[in-house]
């Protein structure tokens, strides 16, 4: 039954795709989620998107976090690296700024257009289109990029302290200049200025 293997491999709060779930006839499989769903047994986010109802240790009845959406349906969609944090999200990570983002800013294999912007239970989630298809080999390279295009928008530190975040970030992602010198030329020209001047631009000649 379905509702067997629903239980046997999801677990709870963790978001189910419809076509993660193996039927020899996508109709049939609808109408037995339908099913679920008015009987209880299962809950509906959006349509094709769903999880095992559960209750919280409050007592109160359990949802899907936005986190674990993002996670499963844009950064490790099929449990591959296909996406990364980006914007002033992955600014206030790393602690480059203080601000707290208004909207989660993913870029992902998954998007369709340049980009989108979604509404997931009140919170808004901003996807992009990446320059290439991300891999395990090339993410951290992509996300520096991304992190250099904006950086002296977004950073609230600059000089000593600012290099000393920019190393520890870094290092933090094993990054490999040799991979990032192949994406160079799909950014704008500042982004030379920004690593020029956090000093790294010996990395990549």
């Amino acid at each position: 039954m379905v509702i067997d293997y629903l239980i046997e491999n999801f677990t709870d709060g963790e978001p189910i795709f419809l076509e993660e779930i193996p039927a020899n006839s996508k109709d049939y499989l609808r109408q037995e989620m339908k099913k679920l769903v008015d009987e209880g047994r299962l809950e509906r986010l959006y349509n094709g998107v769903y999880y095992l109802p559960y209750v919280t240790s409050l007592g109160t009845k359990g949802k899907i976090s936005v986190e674990k959406y993002i996670d499963k349906k844009y950064l490790n969609s099929g449990g591959a690296i296909s996406g990364y944090v980006t914007g002033l999200q992955l600014a206030n990570q790393y602690g480059f700024t203080s601000q707290n983002p208004a909207c989660y800013e993913i870029c992902s294999n998954e998007a369709t257009t340049k980009q989108r912007k979604q509404d997931f239970d009140g919170n808004a989630i901003i996807v992009y289109k990446p320059v290439d298809t991300i891999t395990e080999r090339n993410v951290s390279a992509l996300q520096f990029l991304d992190l250099m295009t904006n950086i002296d928008k977004y950073s609230e530190i600059s000089g000593g302290e600012l290099l000393k975040k920019l190393k520890k970030y870094v290092n933090t992602t094993r990054l490999d200049f040799s991979v990032v010198k192949e994406y160079l030329r799909f950014y704008p020209d500042r982004v030379y200025r920004n690593i020029y001047e956090s000093g790294y631009m010996r990395e990549l000649v």
